[in-house]
């Protein structure tokens, strides 16, 4: 792929980036003839009326335009890879759930084929709602006769949240590097391809039907702090100038298609615009908390934020629960027992989770729908009623959700076939009562 692995730092600008000098045309976005014989070509986010400040679009000078990269498509099998509405065929009562990590497969399995829907919210077709999705691979974007496999969804954009292995995204506007601890956005519509840079990966997606992922309103807060715009990165220009047989995959409402192609659909040479993938460091994450007492909502770690129709309530939060000083007084410091509006889809990439010090393991997930309650364990609620509240440091962690104001309907392999921890209320068993009546005070 000609052009180096860069990037350009920023959230929602404009860029501008070219894989050779003067690929980009000057004075005009589709001029009579592009610089080297390249085609212009938009791909275009919004509506082409939206607003200036959410108004998504970029132009693309690429080799072949794309329409000569779709041939005849197919529908094939989408495997594990389920889109909302769906029929949900898992019979599971309501109630916390919680899952171990899926194995990595034995067979050969590419990023594509170790999809595995656990939850569906709204409804893509509406563009409203969301799919949790984790994935297995240890096989690079290939299939059974070596030929390079592209994918776009059409159906809305991807978070990767990777917690096991280095993956390689090459994208239509670059490639994108990204380790456990950092995350990647693909727009919907960009074509991509994922190679493993170890044996085996496993993460986390968020598939976001509805209006593309933004920083939150930071309110009282002001310019500073949290996610902060300057870390989050997008790739330079690179392109491939191949003839190969290849396959492009499509995900277009619900269904999986796939045609033959006979070169690289990565052939943009030079780019401009405010719609193109990006990544982030979640370890620049710069936390906000309580300095004297009290526990702060959660919503005070979101990272990015999916709006919805309503103000105020997202159609996806990503938040996440990094590493952090814990300095509250005469607080009870982890996520108090609550019951909530928005549904939560929680992941570990590693480490601990100061709620759930047992049984929430590294790749594993849980569910906590609307308004079913849910809270620290015993273990957890007793150590931290009882220890000494001194300024403690939570090292080692990182925990992230995908909250979504819809409620989550979990899919027949995640009620059947995933690792489903049948005995998950049980870490709730052992909280006992301390009321008494005769007393005031604070128990002991």
């Amino acid at each position: 792929m000609a052009g180096d692995t860069a990037y350009m730092s920023g959230f929602g600008n404009h860029f501008a980036t070219e894989a050779l000098e003067d690929a980009l045309p000057q004075g005009m976005n589709s001029p009579q003839k592009c610089p080297y014989g390249l085609y212009a070509e938009q791909l275009s986010g919004s509506a082409f009326t939206a607003p200036n400040d959410s108004n998504q679009r970029s132009w693309l000078y690429r080799i072949r335009p794309s329409v000569k990269h779709h041939g005849q498509y197919q529908q094939i099998d989408a495997g594990y890879l389920q889109t909302s509405p769906a029929p949900f065929a898992s019979n599971l009562p309501i109630g916390a759930l919680r899952w171990g990590a899926l194995p990595i497969p034995e067979a050969k399995t590419n990023f594509i084929q170790g999809l595995h829907t656990i939850s569906l919210a709204g409804d893509a077709q509406a563009r409203s709602g969301m799919g949790c999705h984790i994935y297995v691979a240890n096989d690079s974007m290939q299939n059974e006769d070596g030929q390079d496999e592209y994918f776009f969804n059409a159906d809305g954009e991807l978070l990767i949240v990777p917690e096991m292995g280095d993956l390689q995204i090459r994208t239509e506007f670059g490639v994108i590097d990204i380790t456990p601890a950092e995350i990647a956005i693909i727009p919907r519509g960009v074509v991509f391809q994922v190679n493993l840079l170890q044996n085996q990966a496993r993460g986390y997606v968020c598939e976001n039907y509805g209006a593309p992922f933004t920083l939150p309103y930071r309110g009282p807060i002001g310019a500073n702090c949290l996610a902060n715009s300057r870390d989050f990165l997008t790739p330079h220009a690179a392109f491939d100038h191949t003839d190969i047989d290849g396959i492009l995959k499509a995900k277009w409402c619900g269904n999986l298609y796939q045609c033959s192609i006979k070169h690289s659909p990565l052939d943009v040479v030079a780019w401009h615009g405010n719609y193109a993938p990006y990544k982030y460091d979640l370890r620049l994450f710069s936390p906000i908390g309580a300095l004297l007492s009290d526990h702060p909502d959660p919503s005070i770690f979101t990272v990015l934020t999916a709006p919805s129709g309503t103000e105020g309530t997202a159609n996806i939060d990503f938040v996440i629960f990094p590493e952090r000083w814990m300095v509250a007084e005469n607080t009870f410091r982890p996520p108090w027992y609550h019951r909530n509006i928005m549904s939560e889809f929680m992941g570990l990439i590693y480490g601990k989770y100061d709620a759930k010090e047992e049984g929430f393991v590294r790749g594993g997930a849980s569910l906590h729908n609307c308004m079913l309650p849910h809270g620290p364990d015993a273990g957890a609620f007793e150590k931290a009623s009882l220890t000494a509240l001194t300024p403690t440091k939570l090292t080692d962690t990182l925990a992230f959700m995908f909250e979504t104001f819809l409620p989550q309907h979990i899919t027949e392999f995640a009620a059947n076939e995933a690792p489903l921890h049948k005995d998950y209320a049980s870490c709730w068993q052992g909280l006992e009562t301390h009321f008494d009546g005769t007393k005031q005070g604070n128990w002991k």
